[in-house]
């Protein structure tokens, strides 16, 4: 089928959400002028881990994640930790790997999944369906028509002249739709989301969606079982380019936020009084007679603190005493070398 194309038809809300993720995008990117800060793309990837896995029921806290990824000691279940593990191999191999590839697709696929099933990294050798409780929402395609169909996705992916937001999200869909592993085809199915984005912008590497798909999950389901039905996943893309855009006002908020903590401690840092030794040679450059004692009273410090910053002011070659105890004067000494 050499002119396959994925079930949706370009609607205005895509384009408007579209234009919206770009103005978002670039607000995120010039808070980023370069690449992210390495805290940036740890902690977003490990948000997006721990929500991916948590939608397929991960028990792990964020805390336990990134516990295990830091390589300490956390009490669970060997599986959730395996699964951590493996989605932080697979995400950290997105660079190396090329959307369009198959063969690729199926060694992220056995990263993520090794360990956890037999057949990481194949397709299928049977028949599935999807349940929710005791209701079978979707039986997917047979086993022996999953490398024609994944084919004809990769070539509709290489070559089709959608915008890479809107592709992205058909994708994701059609591998839901396929469902071409036993296990894991959710995880895997965000992942190369993030990676057909990745290719388009380098910065949504580190964009963590999959927070915005947990929070809601249950509307994350109901689309891909409308889109199902209805034989048509624009509702779905439509979806999809909303997290998109909810996680950027969520990152550019952060950005934001951040800033102004910076500007407020800068403020604050301005706002400060000048420090006691500061205090002492203003006050001192403009009553050069004042005794140590004047000076505390004055500055309503105590006599010892004020000498005590006298001392080291006289060290550091910025004050001198002139003359005898009853009749002499304080010089400051301006202009010194630093």
């Amino acid at each position: 089928m050499p002119n396959y194309q994925p079930p949706f038809v370009l609607s205005h809300q895509m384009l408007s959400y579209v234009a919206d993720i770009a103005e978002l995008l670039g607000r995120w990117k010039q808070a980023h002028q370069h690449e992210p800060v390495p805290r940036l793309r740890r902690d977003n990837r490990i948000q997006t881990i721990h929500a991916s896995l948590a939608i397929e029921q991960n028990t792990l806290t964020i805390e336990q994640v990134t516990a295990v990824l830091d390589g300490k000691a956390v009490l669970g279940h060997p599986k959730e930790i395996q699964e951590v593990l493996n989605a932080f191999a697979a995400y950290e191999a997105l660079y190396s790997l090329d959307p369009t590839h198959l063969d690729d697709l199926l060694q992220a696929h056995g990263l993520l999944m090794q360990g956890l099933v037999v057949d990481a990294g194949q397709f299928r050798a049977s028949g599935v369906g999807i349940y929710r409780g005791q209701q079978l929402v979707h039986m997917a395609p047979p086993a022996t028509q999953l490398t024609r169909l994944m084919g004809n996705l990769m070539t509709w992916l290489s070559n089709s002249d959608a915008h890479p937001l809107i592709a992205s999200c058909a994708f994701h869909y059609e591998l839901e739709f396929i469902h071409p592993f036993s296990d894991g085809n959710g995880r895997i199915g965000r992942l190369w989301q993030t990676l057909i984005l990745s290719r388009w912008q380098p910065i949504l590497a580190y964009l963590p969606i999959e927070t915005v798909i947990k929070q809601q999950q249950s509307e994350y389901y109901h689309m891909l079982s409308l889109a199902d039905q209805s034989a048509d996943c624009s509702r779905f893309i439509e979806f999809m380019l909303s997290a998109i855009r909810i996680s950027l006002q969520q990152a550019v908020a952060a950005e934001d936020q951040t800033e102004m903590r910076v500007e407020k401690q800068v403020e604050m840092r301005v706002e400060q009084k000048p420090d006691t030794a500061s205090q002492i040679l203003a006050l001192l450059s403009v009553h050069p007679e004042y005794t140590l004692v004047q000076v505390a009273q004055h500055l309503n410090r105590a006599t010892s603190t004020v000498e005590r910053a006298v001392t080291k002011l006289k060290q550091q070659e910025r004050l001198r005493y002139i003359g005898s105890r009853k009749a002499g004067y304080w010089e400051v000494i301006e202009n010194r070398e630093e």
